[in-house]
């Protein structure tokens, strides 16, 4: 372990063995004495007690009893104001660059407004002479969408019952699942594979791929989703839009625990 003399004091220095304190306390949800601290972190007992006093004078760490801290609310407070401006649509819209580039189709992100989808955001170009694109602000029913599926998903199958008795699951094509019984068993499906699709269930000659968007509570907040014309749909895009989702979510805080899925 280093000594105090031997530890140097320039900016970044302090600023790295700050951090390391905090992960220290972060992995332990129990207040820790300044000895084990020490030794988690390498630094000597005195440089350690020195930072968290100066850290514990701004409420980034609280010393709960002498010689003993955790984390501080201050640092709660810094976290709910990032949190409320993170933006899904402006972290989410380079990666849908990127999916729109992998696969040359529609990329769509959309949140539920009532029993609605709302289409927030899209990429797309002109490249190619058949394309779909979904208007920004347009609107479509739950049942319809694979976005909107993920959705009734989400909240179960009592639910879903509730949702299908308001809305009598109104036909949109000769493809809409207007049938309870059949709907519960696409979604049973979904929650398999980790991803939604609709078969032309919205429109004629158009099919979807959706995954869901989580934030760091583990709520459903939007869906990415895949429009494409229906010859043009491809089984290896269910994964790949997935894993464009799972990726938005890690940049707004989903820390993955355990799969949510319809009771």
């Amino acid at each position: 372990m280093a000594t105090p003399r031997d530890e140097a004091k320039s900016p970044i220095q302090v600023i790295d063995r700050m951090m390391r304190l905090l992960e220290v306390l972060a992995q332990h949800p129990e207040p820790l004495g300044l000895k084990q601290i020490s030794q988690y972190t390498g630094l000597h007992p005195s440089t350690a007690h020195r930072i968290l006093s100066s850290m514990s004078a701004d409420r980034i760490v609280d010393r709960v009893e002498p010689g003993s801290y955790r984390l501080g609310m201050r640092l709660l407070e810094l976290g709910n104001l990032v949190k409320s401006r993170i933006s899904v649509r402006e972290l989410a819209l380079p990666m849908m660059r990127e999916l729109h580039a992998q696969t040359g189709e529609t990329a769509n992100l959309s949140v539920r407004h009532d029993d609605e989808i709302v289409y927030v955001e899209r990429t797309s170009s002109g490249r190619s002479a058949m394309r779909v694109v979904h208007v920004i602000g347009a609107r479509a029913a739950l049942h319809v969408t694979a976005a909107g599926k993920l959705f009734l998903l989400e909240e179960g199958f009592a639910r879903l019952r509730e949702y299908a008795k308001r809305t009598g699951l109104a036909p949109h094509t000769r493809n809409t699942i207007s049938n309870i019984t059949l709907l519960e068993r696409d979604l049973e499906r979904i929650q398999r594979q980790g991803w939604a699709t609709d078969n032309e269930e919205a429109e004629i000659g158009v099919r979807c791929v959706a995954a869901g968007i989580r934030d760091d509570a583990g709520r459903l907040v939007a869906a990415l989703s895949l429009s494409t014309p229906a010859d043009r749909m491809k089984a290896q895009w269910g994964p790949l839009v997935k894993e464009t989702a799972d990726r938005i979510s890690r940049a707004i805080g989903h820390r993955p625990t355990s799969r949510i899925g319809i009771a």
